[in-house]
């Protein structure tokens, strides 16, 4: 499992913000599982969902920006919980999936080819009690309440992934093609999928990757 507990340059556990930030949210909890679901809670709720953070900067993704920043989308987030697992001893490692949202605005869309479908949704993965658990953080319970979403929780054991209806029972999220799991986080590997996904749709990279910086310089908040 060592793989799964080292410190990257993403994943960057042994920064001391990280590392105080991991023992203050587990402190006189005595079992892995009380740890993990602290700590997913944490990410879950005190860092904010913010679908327009910056994606084109490799050290936005670290955890210990992300934990800085306060704020982050899928992939930040679950980076952030991976390398706060670590540093208590639980091994974890960072998942991508494609999904269809159905509750995507129309701002967002825009982004990604006027479509509803997600390519490289970031999820965690915990090694708790034996075996492997999916949890998915992205959403905080604010952002939850706000836009009428069901609030992902977990209880330590079993997968907690994204709810595929919202509250009032209309489709949310639906996982179409998951991409598996991985010790670390790879900028230019999830760059290259997306480039990947766009050529598919016959759109041309750079008009998208343009149209979308302008709409996340005005949408963006909480940076810095």
């Amino acid at each position: 499992m060592e793989q799964y507990l080292r410190c990257t340059v993403t994943i960057d556990c042994d920064q001391e913000s990280i590392r105080e930030a991991a023992q203050r949210v587990t402190k006189d909890l005595t079992t892995e599982k009380e740890k993990a679901i602290a700590l997913y809670y944490f990410v879950r709720d005190s860092i904010r969902h913010n679908a327009y953070a910056p994606l084109y900067i490799p050290e936005r993704y670290k955890a210990s920006v992300t934990l800085k920043e306060g704020n982050g989308f899928c992939q930040h987030k679950a980076i952030l919980l991976a390398a706060l697992a670590r540093v208590v001893g639980i091994p974890s490692r960072i998942g991508f999936v494609d999904v269809q949202d159905h509750r995507l605005s129309d701002t967002f869309k825009k982004m990604i080819g006027d479509i509803d479908v997600f390519p490289g949704h970031g999820y965690c993965e915990l090694y708790v009690n034996g075996k492997w658990v999916h949890v998915s953080p992205a959403y905080d319970l604010a952002t939850c309440q706000k836009n009428g979403f069901v609030p992902v929780d977990w209880d330590g054991e079993n997968d907690a992934k994204d709810s595929p209806y919202d509250v009032n029972g209309n489709l949310h999220i639906v996982h179409i093609n998951d991409h598996g799991c991985s010790d670390d986080f790879s900028y230019d590997e999830l760059m290259g999928y997306y480039m990947e996904w766009v050529a598919g749709l016959g759109v041309d990279w750079n008009e998208l990757k343009n149209k979308g910086e302008s709409i996340r310089q005005t949408r963006s908040w909480g940076e810095g």
